[in-house]
């Protein structure tokens, strides 16, 4: 179907992928709930408000886009989205049905460039995977050495940790550089600002209805409960990081920011794009058997930009494929305990790595703990980031003569 707005090939949102998020309009505060298309957001706000959407059979307290989040729409389930989504398609197309020739277009399209993002959910959880095998390989590796780089468990569950939804932050917000204990080599602990920040590349999804307290969600049905996708960069204190996790795990060298990007993919845009993942061995146990296309053909990005430097330059090439557990074992891992997830939590995939070193998903690979430098225009050297330093992460998946994007998740470093 066509859309009968121009919208530019290399556009990450055409028709074919339809992203929801929340924005405000120029200095106005209320915030909306909108769906990009091309360099577009059509206000799913007003049109609801209006009537438009075709959403029957629910009272005013009961309206899906009236509210500051898209937490009412994730709980409503895939049947309601998919019909909203069907229902936003057939606005958007080139034929007299649409919005293309109606008065109300120009009251509910509006200029990305005019517009504020805000964060997509009120994010009532967040837990962060470690899904990539390449990834905990090459930190096994150098923490541990080559034989010991895998723990006994990481081959047969998804392992995790709880991170901290409060510093969750939306594309374009500065951070803040950490402060906190550090152990240097042969002296005691101290207060130090970080001097080993680092990135992370790493992809999320959105809970929808979620679960009971004590009814899991078995693997068959996780995709009824998975909203949509973004790109996540769970920003990390390396030297923090290193003095605090034993042993209880990640703590304060993660939680001060994570940034996602604003416009959260369905599973809907993505499914032309599932591919095969790679080979589990030894096999999951009955809970984590996860049939079929596993995983997305999602090329990711990491570009970053030196302090005092005007351009941006690619640093990490990688691809959602490589994961070695995938979204729907995530999920399915999480609640068979029991663990209730509710609308708008946040589950992170971890760092995500290939196999060759432009794919490292982190600057503590890229630069195999600071021994290999980057190297960038006007002889800068990075082997961690500088204040001033700006990062960007991209996600594309390609389709015949069509991307499907998630836009970019950006950040700033700010000196402590």
């Amino acid at each position: 179907m066509n859309c009968f707005l121009p919208i530019a090939k290399e556009s990450h949102f055409p028709i074919q992928n339809l992203p929801f998020g929340v924005f405000s309009r120029g200095n106005d505060k209320q915030r909306h709930v909108g769906v990009a298309i091309s360099d577009m957001v059509l206000d799913l706000t007003l049109l609801e408000r209006h009537g438009v959407l075709g959403i029957t059979g629910r009272t005013a307290d009961e309206m899906l886009f009236q509210q500051s989040s898209l937490n009412p729409f994730m709980a409503a389930g895939r049947p309601t989205w998919q019909s909203v989504r069907q229902r936003v398609t057939n606005l958007l197309a080139d034929d007299e049905h649409g919005l293309r020739d109606k008065p109300i277009a120009e009251q509910v399209l509006v200029k990305q460039s005019g517009v504020s993002m805000h964060l997509p959910a009120e994010i009532g959880d967040y837990t962060d995977f470690y899904s990539s095998r390449e990834h905990a390989t090459n930190i096994g590796t150098m923490f541990r050495g080559k034989e010991n780089a895998l723990m006994p468990n990481w081959l047969h569950l998804p392992v995790g940790y709880h991170g901290r939804s409060s510093s969750i932050i939306v594309s374009g917000t500065p951070v803040r550089r950490p402060v906190g204990q550090v152990k240097p080599d042969d002296a005691d602990p101290v207060v130090s600002p970080s001097r080993l920040l680092d990135i992370e590349l790493e992809m999320g999804f959105f809970v929808g209805p979620g679960n009971r307290l004590g009814e899991p969600i078995g693997i068959e049905a996780a995709d009824d409960h998975i909203f949509g996708m973004v790109l996540v960069n769970d920003w990390s204190a390396r030297d923090i990081q290193k003095w605090e996790y034993v042993p209880l795990g990640p703590f304060l060298g993660k939680n001060f920011a994570t940034t996602v990007s604003p416009w959260v993919v369905t599973l809907d845009a993505l499914a032309p794009f599932r591919v095969d993942g790679p080979s589990q061995d030894p096999t999951p146990v009955d809970y984590l058997h996860s049939p079929g296309l596993r995983m997305y053909d999602i090329e990711l990005g990491v570009d970053l930009r030196p302090a005092g430097n005007a351009h941006y330059e690619t640093i990490i090439q990688s691809n959602s494929r490589h994961l070695y557990w995938d979204i729907r074992q995530q999920l399915a891992h999480h609640t068979v305990n029991g663990c209730n997830a509710r609308p708008g939590d946040l589950m992170a995939s971890g760092t995500i790595s290939g196999p060759e070193p432009i794919s490292f998903g982190s600057l503590l690979e890229r630069t195999w703990r600071g021994t290999q430098p980057l190297q960038f225009t006007g002889g800068i050297e990075r082997k961690f980031l500088a204040d001033g330093d700006s990062v960007r992460l991209t996600g594309i998946a390609r389709g015949d003569d069509y991307l499907v994007g998630f836009g970019e998740a950006e950040g700033t470093i700010l000196p402590a």
